[in-house]
């Protein structure tokens, strides 16, 4: 039931709706651990247009950002180590497969 609208919310493009809907993301994974093994099967519906967002950065030069915000390449990272962990053996060969330039954050490869 949450997957169609969390891959509508992601296929937005818009970047305060993608933080947000990952953001909710982050937040079902904590809840319990049977939770990310049971999205596994969901990542290639869900990844698609992170792998789009992984290296979005701002460049201000050498300026520093006081904006407190967060952005959504640091948002994307965030949630793609947390669905690793949380979802099992096979998380990081879905992932991978759907992001290709995502570097594992548990195994040493």
């Amino acid at each position: 039931m949450l997957i169609l609208p969390m891959r509508d919310a992601l296929n937005t493009r818009n970047p305060d709706i993608i933080i947000a809907t990952l953001t909710a993301l982050q937040q079902l994974l904590r809840v319990g651990p049977s939770i990310g093994i049971a999205l596994v099967p969901y990542y290639r519906q869900l990844l698609p247009m992170l792998n789009l967002f992984k290296q979005r950065r701002v460049n201000i030069g050498d300026r520093i950002d006081f904006r407190g915000g967060r952005r959504i390449g640091d948002v994307v990272n965030a949630t793609l180590e947390l669905l690793e962990q949380c979802g099992g053996p096979d998380a990081y060969l879905n992932i991978k497969y759907m992001v290709p330039t995502y570097e594992s954050c548990v195994y040493n490869r």
